[in-house]
């Protein structure tokens, strides 16, 4: 499968794209592509750095007549979101990504493809590796731990890079233009409960959610996709009020920047709520496949006999875990008054944990807006503490301010439109880009991001568009020929 991946071009990023998709690289376990990404810098005979959190830094030279030109940071991140379909066998901490064309898209079996952001990764290695490819004084920025807290870019300090302009190149439409971004913070619940032995003439059922699309906790949270804790907590909400339903475990999601798209739980009923349980539990699925019908055509809510469990939670912390669930907000919460169709503010309820005495529950509020951000943040928080959990923030970045008079931002916009002969879109997105961090112990660097286009990111469905690369890799080019020159 990779081998035709090879063939496909540009054939140098590509072929990159293949050997970096070689390496497992999930986040917070990047030992690995760290080397790998050295052993790349060392063979080129390029000043090779690792910095005191892990990022790679390799710099090159400018080619000849390009020693007055603006030197450059390119950046992007070496990690990559591993989720898997529940029916695929793979271990990410040991295989290499499987990757296959279908339909003039670069996809993987089953699995994330590692696009976001390994396709940006690839093409620095590839301007970096070339030797006719015209450009200024690079110093290739890879980043650890963008996916999980962007601990590479805020670990990073200030005076080791001297390049005046940044290419960030992590977004994921290839007519976009980006100059801002969303900030974040982890919003994490979490609470003990006594757990009760199992009455008497039960009987046990499992539930697993299953066929959601998922997808980015950011670019997405706007699509009206189905969020796997939310709707099983719908089904054990009317489990509960009607029938007496009591909750054994529940496992629901995985990463906090992925739209959660499988949940399961088991549970009890009395015996002789059995058939009206079934009856009423099986029109409440219908309804909800109906509600998704568009969205979410692949929805699969399947209810089967289990065997009884050991132990139930308690009603009292059960009914404080459904009902916080319930009023919790997960979505769209706030869009930007400044920029047409822009998210400002949304939360994604990620990951829902119910097992053996605790409880859970982790999110992921975004903002472009830190006082809009924390307004959510503080919203979650209350929501949670009125049923007696415990909540904490961490992981808080900052967003990307845009700047409307960047010096780049004009170039790539006259460049795109000489290019492809259309205006791009000059957005800022929902995403968290490691820009607004980065510039904080770099204020005076004028920072850009663009990319090809990816959809499915953070998912299984992640796919990335071949003619979009083509088109990137064009577009990269070019910019690279017209870098302002240096001021004096």
């Amino acid at each position: 499968m990779n081998s035709d991946i090879r063939q496909l071009e540009p054939t140098a990023l590509w072929n990159h794209f293949s050997d970096l998709n070689a390496v497992p690289r999930p986040s917070k376990k990047e030992e690995r592509v760290i080397q790998f990404m050295v052993d790349f810098g060392n063979k080129l005979n390029l000043e090779t750095i690792v910095d005191s959190v892990g990022n790679v830094i390799i710099k090159k030279q400018a080619t000849k007549g390009f020693e007055n030109k603006k030197a450059i940071v390119m950046q992007s991140h070496l990690d990559m979101v591993h989720q898997k379909n529940s029916d695929t066998v793979f271990d990410f901490d040991n295989q290499g990504i499987k990757m296959l064309i279908e339909d003039g898209w670069v996809t993987a079996d089953g699995t994330t493809l590692g696009a976001d952001n390994g396709l940006g990764v690839a093409a620095i290695m590839a301007v970096l590796s070339s030797t006719t490819i015209s450009h200024p004084e690079i110093e290739a920025l890879f980043t650890i731990d963008e996916e999980t807290g962007m601990t590479g870019a805020m670990g990073l300090k200030g005076g080791l890079l001297e390049g005046e302009i940044l290419l960030n190149l992590d977004t994921e439409e290839d007519d976009e233009i980006d100059m801002g971004c969303a900030g974040g913070v982890d919003v994490t619940a979490k609470k003990t409960y006594k757990e009760e032995n199992i009455p008497d003439k039960t009987i046990a059922f499992n539930i697993a959610i299953t066929g959601l699309q998922g997808g980015h906790s950011g670019m997405d949270i706007h699509k009206g996709l189905g969020n796997a804790n939310k709707i099983m907590n719908r089904l054990l909400y009317s489990g509960f009020e009607h029938f007496g339903l009591r909750i054994s475990q529940v496992n629901g999601g995985s990463l906090r920047n992925a739209i959660p798209r499988e949940s399961f739980a088991t549970f009890i009923i009395d015996e002789i709520s059995k058939e009206p349980f079934l009856f009423e539990i099986d029109a409440l699925i219908e309804t909800i496949k109906k509600e998704y019908k568009t969205t979410e055509p692949n929805l699969s809510i399947e209810v089967s006999s289990a065997d009884i469990p050991n132990n139930v939670m308690g009603l009292q912390a059960q009914e404080g875990f459904i009902k916080s669930i319930y009023g919790a907000l997960n979505g769209v919460y706030k869009m930007s008054a400044d920029m047409e169709d822009l998210v400002e503010t949304s939360n994604n309820i990620a990951k829902v944990v119910v097992k053996e005495g605790t409880i859970q529950i982790d999110c992921l509020t975004r903002s472009s807006s830190e006082s809009s951000k924390y307004d959510l943040a503080n919203s979650l928080r209350s929501t949670f503490e009125l049923a007696g959990f415990e909540v904490s923030y961490s992981g808080s970045y900052p967003g990307w301010e845009p700047n409307v008079d960047s010096e780049i931002l004009k170039v790539l916009t006259h460049l795109y439109e000489h290019l492809f002969q259309e205006k791009p879109n000059v957005v800022a997105c929902h995403a968290g880009l490691e820009c607004g961090i980065l510039g904080q112990n770099y204020p005076n660097m004028d920072m850009i991001s663009f990319g090809p286009t990816i959809t499915g990111a953070h998912s299984p469905d992640e796919k990335v568009n071949i003619a979009s690369v083509q088109k990137f890799w064009k577009f990269l080019l070019k910019i690279l020929e017209n870098i302002p020159e240096k001021t004096s």
